[in-house]
């Protein structure tokens, strides 16, 4: 199965590794360094690369590589998402993952990973499991092991591993008991010219937060399930129930997970929430050029766009641009030649704009091609596929839970052609 793990900042340099059978040298890290220099983003770099000896499998999150060496022919796939895991731990045990953070807590990552893999192979994965078998670090418990010498390892063997249900622990209390369900939809769009749609796509994950006392079986209903047709699950959820009755019947871990993630492909079910109008034009004899661009919501139930921001990539030509936006800040770097207009909110009343001219390199000829905008926004209490939670109920225990479901718009890769 893995290997080994190296882990690679931006910077190129390989600060924490971890050997399970037998000790790979860094210099197998030489192909992925070839291919990192080919790929123009970090987010290009190819998740396999194969080398006459191994395999390199990669994920690349919160500026961080982090690299599985393999021997032998494996799913891609589940290598990926065990280091997504892996990443999701680290963030759950220390709050944020970075590289100081890692390097700060370097013992407890170290313990984690011999945790999480046994001689190369998935063991304990999930977090509730993780927490009593390795204690999170507190800065009193590095205090005490400081004087005593003592680890964060825990004296006893998890109580869930000796259970049915491995990802929650037995014996829960809570004094207030409540169950959060957060559906968060990412858009991904490429839009032309015209303003039609060329391609768009809804990533949509329900996250949970969960705090129950004992062991309560849960189920969730939607009112429209058949949106829901590529699904993955969390391994609580009860897969035969959701084939017959489109219903989620789990119970579920302690704390945080997610429950679900879905993809929703179908052109016809993907509403494009926010459109730009734009005029960008160079001239062939003039050094100057037109800039204008205005931002407006569509679909959206009603509810506000915020958290836009547009940015845009300026051809190699453009000296500078000089632009009166009608709210929110704007930037021009002349040297990357990058456009970044910090928006707001939309009020669809007074539709913000961002208008002025550009200048060009005099004697250049006029760009080849006009500039693609980005486009980031969040709209909150709306999931833009239309899907709806109908109830949750709970069944096992006798208490009422306090129950909130809150969804979530926002764009991932949102391009318009200009």
């Amino acid at each position: 199965m893995i290997h080994s793990l190296f882990l690679i900042n931006a910077s190129g340099d390989i600060f924490l590794e971890k050997h399970w059978k037998s000790v790979v040298s860094r210099s197998v890290c030489d192909y992925f360094f070839e291919a990192q220099e080919r790929a123009s983003e970090a987010e290009n770099v190819p998740p396999v690369i194969p080398t006459p000896h191994h395999y390199l499998l990669s994920v690349y999150r919160h500026k961080i590589f982090f690299v599985a060496v393999i021997q032998s022919e494996v799913p891609p796939l589940f290598v990926i998402e065990f280091l997504h895991r892996v990443v999701d731990t680290f963030q759950d045990y220390f709050g944020v993952c970075s590289e100081v953070m890692i390097k700060d807590n370097v013992v407890v990552v170290y313990e984690v990973l011999e945790e999480m893999l046994d001689n190369g192979f998935p063991l304990a994965t999930e977090s509730n499991i993780l927490k009593e078998l390795i204690k999170p670090p507190t800065i009193l418990r590095t205090v005490v092991n400081t004087i005593t010498g003592s680890t964060n390892v825990g004296d006893q063997l998890p109580t869930g591993q000796l259970s049915v249900v491995p990802w929650r622990r037995t014996g829960v209390k809570y004094t207030n008991n409540e169950a959060y369900f957060d559906v968060i939809e990412e858009i991904d769009a490429i839009i032309d010219k015209s303003g039609s749609t060329i391609t768009a796509e809804i990533q949509g994950v329900i996250d949970a937060c969960v705090k129950l006392t004992g062991m309560p079986d849960l189920t969730l209903s939607f009112m429209n399930p058949r949106l829901l047709d590529d699904v993955s699950f969390h391994p609580c959820v009860r897969f035969k129930r959701w084939e017959s009755e489109r219903i989620l019947s789990f119970i579920p871990p302690d704390g945080n997970f997610r429950l679900l993630s879905y993809h929703v492909s179908a052109q016809n079910l993907v509403a494009i929430p926010v459109y730009i109008k734009h005029n960008i034009s160079f001239r062939d004899s003039s050094s100057l050029g037109r800039f204008e661009i205005t931002v407006g919501p569509k679909q959206t139930m009603g509810k506000t766009v915020e958290g836009v921001m547009v940015s845009s990539q300026m051809p190699k030509g453009v000296l500078n641009m000089t632009l009166t936006p009608s709210q929110g800040t704007h930037v021009f770097d002349p040297v990357t030649k990058l456009l970044s207009w910090d928006v707001g909110k939309i009020n669809p009343q007074k539709l913000p704009s961002l208008k002025g001219s550009v200048s060009l390199q005099a004697g250049t000829s006029k760009p080849d091609e006009n500039p693609t905008i980005n486009l980031q926004f969040k709209i909150q209490q709306l999931a833009i596929s239309g899907l709806k939670v109908n109830r949750l109920d709970m069944y096992g225990e006798k208490y009422k839970p306090f129950k909130g479901i809150k969804y979530m718009t926002k764009a991932g890769k949102f391009q318009v052609r200009t």
